[in-house]
């Protein structure tokens, strides 16, 4: 196989990363965009593949690759069909870990064996320029790496090592100590590109290590689709570095689209939040006075009613909007959720569903789950489309969210002032399914809940909603 040859699929295999990033913007087209993606890596891989025999002259080291992409794609394999949907999220920060790990592996393979890669002859020293961009790629693969392990415990919930629980991590002189560690990390890579010290290269690892956790820990829960988002960009920015270092311009390519769309995603995410994206880095929203906020929700009473009310006021309603949550993906109630909605549209009432941008643990979680139930796309709409729906709606109602929902967010003082939520408290009638009256990831007690035109259902969503569909005449 020619170079040129090499090349041109390179070009065929970004053209079709590009396409797989345009496809995923849209529901609709994000099949296609998925296709688009497996074809583009499948050209990359197998022409890496063939490149690699050429180089070496000898198919043998073909047959550690061929191993290593057997064991890695059939344990990807394994876990992307039996991840359950409340699960992706995790999954999706460990892929994270695992891209910048093998960052970190190859520029440590690069340094102690430049000649295997041709970035110098055998016993000279790697080129000042190389240096750079392999102690760069490292040093972000690492903080990939080890942030990505954080939000993977933050985002399971279930590990009682502290740096894993939801709630922020912070202590005094945080924020100094993070940046004497980021000074330090550029005065190593600049002592590695000066001398080439293999102290310097893993004095840079470890550093990168380390910031890694203290970046992701003081991020509360409510900031975790930015964190998840952020990763992806890491990862991305990772990747390209290490392209840089081996000449190799599909790493270069796929790596600055997984960079520039996570940190664009980043942003969206952010604005969504009304945050600014320093201030997620440096620590997550919450604290004391989300806290006593929750602890006071308890000292108030609510209006609650049954499935059966609530299948009452949704059939003898003509238009419904439906706002899922995490709680909802948490019951796996999404396959029930679409035959109410059958249900009601049997009955003439018209069913929408409102999706805002960080509902759930990770960006498009709920879009994620609903398509998984195969609910139609012309019946799901983002918040800009839906927002102003709110008002002539008979019936909002809330499975399973809780802070994209919440008006404190159109108060000054709040913690979350400003942030853009669905505004269902202008609907006629509120429907809130939860199983307590617990607080969301921001630690605020929701006005909405307490309104005269609310009614809470308590109780897990499945159960409820099946008990709704039940009831629907």
């Amino acid at each position: 196989m020619s170079l040129n040859l090499v090349t041109l699929l390179y070009l065929v295999a970004s053209v079709c990363f590009i396409q797989a990033l345009k496809g995923l913007s849209h529901p609709t087209t994000s099949i296609r965009g998925n296709l688009f993606g497996m074809v583009g890596m499948t050209i990359a891989v197998l022409t890496t593949a063939a490149l690699i025999v050429k180089l070496a002259g000898t198919p043998l080291g073909l047959g550690w690759v061929l191993l290593g992409l057997v064991i890695g794609g059939g344990a990807g394999a394994v876990m992307a069909q039996r991840v359950e949907m409340t699960k992706m999220p995790e999954l999706v920060a460990f892929m994270h870990s695992m891209i910048g790990l093998a960052a970190v592996f190859i520029a440590v393979a690069a340094v102690a064996e430049p000649h295997a890669f041709g970035i110098a002859a055998r016993g000279e020293p790697i080129p000042g320029g190389n240096r750079i961009e392999l102690a760069l790629g490292a040093f972000i693969g690492a903080v990939t790496f080890s942030g990505s392990v954080i939000a993977f415990g933050k985002l399971s919930g279930k590990y009682k090592f502290r740096l894993f629980q939801g709630a922020p991590v912070t202590f005094p002189g945080q924020h100094k100590l993070n940046l004497v560690l980021g000074l330090a990390s550029l005065f190593f890579v600049f002592g590695f590109w000066h001398s080439q010290s293999p102290m310097d290269f893993g004095l840079i690892l470890l550093l990168g290590f380390v910031m890694g956790v203290l970046i992701i820990i003081p991020i509360g829960g409510a900031d975790m689709p930015v964190v998840v988002s952020m990763l992806n960009s890491y990862s991305g920015w990772a990747a390209a570095g290490i392209g840089f270092s081996l000449n190799n311009s599909m790493l270069i390519i796929a790596g600055s689209l997984v960079g520039s769309s996570g940190a664009i995603l980043s942003y969206i995410m952010c604005k969504a939040m009304n945050r600014s994206f320093f201030n997620v880095i440096l620590g997550g929203f919450g604290g004391e006075t989300g806290a006593a906020a929750a602890g006071a929700a308890q000292q108030r009473s609510v209006k609650s009613g049954s499935a059966d009310d609530a299948a009452f006021i949704l059939g003898n309603a003509e238009t419904v909007i439906i706002v899922p949550g995490y709680g909802l993906a948490v019951a796996r109630a999404q396959h029930a959720v679409k035959e109410l909605t059958q249900k009601l549209v049997e009955k003439g009432v018209t069913v929408k569903y409102a999706i805002h941008p960080v509902a759930g643990r990770m960006p498009g979680h709920m879009n994620v789950l609903l398509a998984e139930a195969e609910v139609p796309y012309d019946q799901v709409f983002e918040m800009e489309d839906i927002n102003a729906e709110f008002g002539q709606a008979d019936v909002a109602i809330i499975l399973g969210a809780n802070d994209v929902v919440n008006p404190a967010a159109h108060t000054k003082g709040s913690p979350i002032y400003g942030m853009p939520i669905l505004e269902a408290y202008k609907a006629k009638t509120v429907i809130v399914n939860k199983r307590s009256m617990a607080s969301g990831y921001a630690g605020l007690d929701n006005e909405l809940f307490y309104m005269d035109k609310t009614m809470m259902v308590f109780g897990d969503a499945k159960k409820v909603v099946e008990d709704m569909v039940k009831a629907v005449e």
